[in-house]
This record gives C-alpha cells, structure tokens and sequence, in this order.
C-alpha cells in the first residue's frame, strides 16, 4: 500500500512475527532489518553480494540481504540467526569447534549451515564446501566452520 509519494507499507514475516514497515521502492532489506526492527545479526560487508556477512534465509534459503530490495522480501519467511532457537545445535557446534575468530562473519556462516543441515542433512565434504563458498571470513577460519558442519552432519546421521 502506497502511502506517500513512494513509501510504502509492507508486511515482514521476519523469525516468526508480522512486521509492518514503511519503505521506499530501492530500500534494501539488511537496512530495514537493521534500522527499523533493531535486527542487527546481519551486518553491512562489502555491499554487493560478495562476503555474506548480511546473509538471511528466504524462504529457507540463503539470501544475500544487502542484494534484497524489501519489498521483495514482503509476506516471505525471512529468518536471521536472531530467530534461531537460542540453543539451536548450530550455534553450540560453532562454540565447540572454535568456528570463528572476529565474529564479523559469523551470522552469516551460521544461517548458511542451518540451511545446510535442512536442505543437504547427507552432504559430503564438496557439497559443504559448496555451501560455504557464498561466505567469506576474513580471520580464516574455514577449517572450524567445516569442522562445525562435520559434526553436525555425524550427529544428525547418528539420530536417524
């Protein structure tokens, strides 16, 4: 709904919860998640798609939420690692792993794996890589978030 010479509301399902925001046509979605829902996970990198830091799950899929105009975003699933279940496996893997240095990229590493774990719960060692290639760290500590996504991937194998 056009409220105003270009801005509009839009509804956000974002972790869950209806949000309605106001919003210009070229507002991207890692701005309104950051500076009108205070969802701050997601962080602003290198700003055309490269690094992941801003990555989100759309639909359950990765997202690069800085290449995200909002209004595309609006009445899809948008989760951010704020959503995640405080004491999801995936955060708890990368604890144990010691799958992060600086933290800048963390976030993003994080949703990548959990969508991961949803979508490929049989990947092998190239599909992982795979995954993990759309996200960069800086501090290199890929060997840790691979560690991270081995172990979860054992544990999820051991529960079946």
């Amino acid at each position: 709904m056009v409220i105003h010479e270009g801005i509009s509301i839009i509804n956000l399902n974002v972790n869950g919860e209806q949000h309605f925001v106001c919003v210009r046509p070229a507002d991207l979605l890692i701005d309104v998640l950051r500076n009108q829902l205070g969802l701050t996970a997601a962080k602003p990198g290198c700003l055309n798609g490269d690094c992941g830091t801003c990555t989100v799950l759309l639909d359950g899929k990765p997202a690069k939420s800085c290449l995200v105009l909002a209004v595309e975003a609006e009445n899809r699933e948008i989760l951010t690692v704020e959503g995640l279940d405080h004491n999801a496996r995936v955060k708890s893997a990368f604890i144990d792993a010691r799958a992060f240095q600086c933290g800048y990229c963390t976030s993003g590493f994080l949703l990548v794996c959990h969508s991961l774990l949803l979508n490929q719960p049989l990947a092998d060692e190239y599909e992982i890589e795979r995954w993990l290639e759309s996200n960069l760290c800086r501090c290199t500590s890929y060997e840790e978030i691979g560690n991270a996504v081995q172990m979860l991937l054992k544990e999820n194998r051991g529960n079946n």
